[in-house]
């Protein structure tokens, strides 16, 4: 089997050379640049698996806009890493799409991990997908189209709605789980298999991000709703 493709994104030579001498020895294939326009022509060339990007890039490039760009037109796995442990920073890149968010300086173990439960759990959905008696190849809801195989999101209008990897797990749970309250941590536990620590909205944010995807009015949603005090429910009907 061919080992899956990473790519690094990073201007510093020693942290690229690193994670591709630590990556390698565990297993993947690892391509590392160092600004935006060599990421944009790798990616243009080669399919990966999952990305690394750097928040704070030269030339005055910024990780948050390359992430806002990519998740334009791709649901790949991207794992922020920064220099700066800032929750604002954190929340944002959770809301534009990032799948994780590490900040420097991380052990190698834990950056392994995580890479490896994104992975997983791309892996996991895609399996569940391709099971016929687990869920239907398409489901709708309120005019909407989740086609499960192809992974895309159809708005009434016929028009497609790019979704990252994360907010398909997402509204996946929630389209299959009509009515049911849901807390934060069986959501995690069933889009991102790691527990929830304090600090981590991951869920909210992602939510939030889906929301202004299909609801009408994202302040005031119809389809995923807030039980205050325990979690979230998806009210959208199921034909």
């Amino acid at each position: 089997m061919e080992p899956d493709r990473i790519l690094v994104v990073d201007d510093d030579a020693r942290i690229r050379q690193m994670l591709i001498r630590y990556f390698e020895d565990n297993g993947f294939k690892v391509h590392a640049v160092g600004n935006g326009a060599a990421m944009r022509a790798e990616l243009a060339k080669t399919t990966y698996a999952a990305l690394f990007l750097d928040l704070v890039l030269p030339n005055g490039e910024n990780g948050l806009e390359l992430l806002k760009e990519l998740r334009a037109t791709s649901d790949m796995p991207i794992l922020m890493l920064t220099g700066q442990d800032d929750i604002t920073d954190k929340v944002v890149g959770l809301e534009i799409g990032a799948d994780d968010y590490i900040a420097k300086p991380f052990h190698l173990r834990e950056l392994l991990a995580r890479l490896r439960t994104v992975l997983r759990r791309r892996a996991v959905t895609q399996q569940v997908a391709a099971t016929p008696n687990t869920h239907p190849e398409v489901l709708q809801f309120d005019g909407w189209h989740l086609d499960v195989s192809r992974r895309r999101l159809t708005a009434p209008d016929g028009k497609d709605v790019t979704l990252t990897s994360g907010e398909f797990d997402m509204l996946l749970v929630f389209v299959s789980n009509p009515g049911r309250v849901m807390s934060r941590e069986t959501l995690m536990n069933l889009t991102r298999n790691r527990d929830l620590d304090v600090f981590d909205r991951a869920i909210d944010a992602q939510i939030v991000r889906l929301r202004r995807k299909i609801e009408q009015e994202p302040k005031e949603p119809l389809l995923i709703q807030s039980v205050r005090g325990v979690g979230y429910v998806f009210t959208g009907r199921r034909q």
